[in-house]
């Protein structure tokens, strides 16, 4: 069987622990000329905005929206380093998962690369994996970098 990957997305959450998968991603598509999508997930405000009124709400938004920016930044520049293309992608109003699978389905891409927390345990099971929701519901292949 032969496996021809041209677009990778990486997911992003800007934190330490993605890095690995970051480096991982951006070596992956180096090695075979793939283009590279940096995608950042906005979750929808509406629990918040229920919970502590429409200007928190707003602020938090902002904050995230923030956040993403500097996530895929960091996935461009390492993609800089080493001549790989990355066009930075933020999703807004979708769970982390949900915008993962989705973009990948409707974008064509070849490979989805993200990292993991690694949570075990009662965590695991109270907050649930973005990574596990995007392996169970993804229709292409996944990379899960610890």
């Amino acid at each position: 069987m032969s496996v021809t990957i041209k677009n990778i997305a990486i997911a992003t959450d800007g934190s330490e622990n993605v890095m690995n998968a970051v480096e991982w991603g951006i070596e992956f598509a180096k090695t075979n000329g793939a283009r590279v999508a940096a995608l950042y997930v906005v979750p929808p405000s509406g629990v918040t905005l229920a919970m502590r009124g429409e200007m928190w709400s707003r602020s938090l938004e902002e904050h995230l929206k923030d956040k993403g920016k500097k996530a895929t930044e960091y996935v461009i520049d390492v993609g800089k380093q080493t001549g790989v293309e990355v066009e930075p992608v933020i999703i807004e109003d979708k769970t982390p998962s949900d915008g993962i699978v989705e973009y990948a389905a409707e974008n064509d891409v070849d490979l989805i690369v993200m990292g993991t927390l690694g949570m075990t345990g009662l965590s695991h099971i109270l907050l649930g994996s973005v990574a596990e929701n995007v392996v169970r519901h993804a229709k292409r292949p996944v990379l899960v970098i610890p």
